[in-house]
């Protein structure tokens, strides 16, 4: 499953040992376009943490998936990121196109000599 949203806020780097070794997780914050914007706790593992696409602001296409767990009869979902790419902007700037501004156009009714400015 892939979202793409805008990184509103970073949580502390989390970090620690297990019996494979250790680990480390950081905790994101990403808010989602459109009519009722919603705002997603996703977390990225290990090497995966790519501090230069983590900027604040930054619009983020998130390849995650959705993991479950059991704890105490509560259940509790995690989306953990497996890949993370820096959305690319799409749109252009007018100003940067090379559309005429204006153009001279007349239709053969207009060529007569009366100035009417209608």
């Amino acid at each position: 499953m892939q979202l793409t949203a805008t990184l509103t806020q970073l949580l502390q780097i989390q970090s620690g040992e297990s019996k494979n070794g250790t680990w480390k997780k950081q905790d994101i914050i990403v808010s989602t376009d459109g009519q009722y914007p919603k705002k997603i706790c996703v977390s990225i593992w290990g090497d995966k943490i790519n501090e230069s696409q983590l900027q604040i602001g930054n619009v983020l296409t998130i390849f995650y998936e959705l993991e479950s767990r059991e704890y105490n009869n509560k259940w509790y979902t995690d989306v953990k990121a497996w890949k993370i790419e820096t959305a690319s902007s799409v749109s252009t700037p007018l100003a940067n196109t090379n559309i005429p501004t204006s153009q001279n156009f007349q239709s053969p009714e207009e060529e007569d000599d009366e100035d009417l400015p209608f």
